[in-house]
C-alpha cells in the first residue's frame, strides 16, 4: 500500500482496552467532625470502540476525529481512624460509560519499509451516560457522583504497520481531565475531597 496515505482522508475503527483512574486532591482541613481519614484511589480496567476519521493536512501531519464508547470503573478507598488501634475503610465503586469525542493532531515519522511511527497530542470531550449527578437515591447508602461532562488533554504514541490490505496500528495514550468531576454533594466522603479528576490510560489497536 505505497500510496496509501496519500489519500485526502480515510476511515477506520479501533478496539482498545483501557485503566481509568482518580487524581484526587483533599480538602486542606482532612477531617469531617471527629473522623480522619486518608484517600485512595483504585483503578479499574475497561474496553473501548471507536470510528476513526482521518484528515491529511501535509505529508507527516493527520487531524484526526475519533468518537469512542468507553466503558470502565474507579474505586475511592476511604480509610476512617476511629483511635490508635482501630481502623476501617470503605470503598465507594464509580462506574463509567463514556461517549468520547477526541480531536487530535498526529505528527508522523518518514515511512520505513512497512512501519511508521508517530506521536498524538489533543483534546477530548466526554459525556458519561453512567452519570448519577442529578439522580436522588433510591436507598440510604451515600454515593459518590461524578458529573456528566468532562475535557481533557490527551498525549500518546504509536505505530502503524501496513499490510497487503489494510493498515493496523498499536498506540498507547494517556488523557488527563481538566475539570473537577466531582458532584460536591454535603455528606462524610464528598466533603473531604476538594477535586477529583480523571485520569486514563489506553491500549487501543487500529484498523484502517
Amino acid at each position: 500500500m505505497p500510496k496509501y496515505d496519500l489519500a485526502p482522508y480515510h476511515f477506520g475503527f479501533t478496539l482498545g482496552i483501557n485503566t481509568m483512574n482518580f487524581m484526587i486532591k483533599p480538602v486542606k482541613d482532612f477531617s469531617y467532625v471527629d473522623t480522619i481519614f486518608t484517600l485512595e484511589s483504585s483503578a479499574g480496567s475497561g474496553f473501548n470502540i471507536g470510528i476513526v476519521s482521518n484528515l491529511r493536512l501535509a505529508e507527516y501531519l493527520d487531524l484526526r476525529f475519533i468518537p469512542t464508547l468507553s466503558f470502565g470503573e474507579r474505586t475511592l478507598i476511604f480509610n476512617q481512624k476511629i483511635n490508635d488501634t482501630l481502623f476501617f475503610n470503605t470503598r465507594k465503586k464509580v462506574e463509567s460509560a463514556f461517549v468520547d469525542f477526541p480531536f487530535e493532531l498526529k505528527f508522523k515519522s518518514k515511512r520505513l519499509h512497512d512501519t511508521r511511527a508517530y506521536v498524538l497530542t489533543g483534546v477530548k470531550f466526554s459525556i458519561d451516560l453512567a452519570s448519577q449527578a442529578k439522580k436522588k437515591a433510591q436507598d440510604e447508602e451515600i454515593r459518590i457522583k461524578l458529573k456528566k461532562n468532562d475535557v481533557a488533554f490527551e498525549f500518546g504514541v504509536g505505530f502503524d504497520f501496513y499490510t497487503t490490505y489494510f493498515k493496523f496500528g498499536t498506540e498507547l495514550k494517556m488523557s488527563y481531565g481538566l475539570r473537577d468531576m466531582l458532584t460536591h454533594e454535603n455528606n462524610v466522603y464528598a466533603n473531604n475531597i476538594d477535586k477529583l479528576n480523571s485520569k486514563v490510560f489506553q491500549l487501543t489497536f487500529t484498523f484502517e
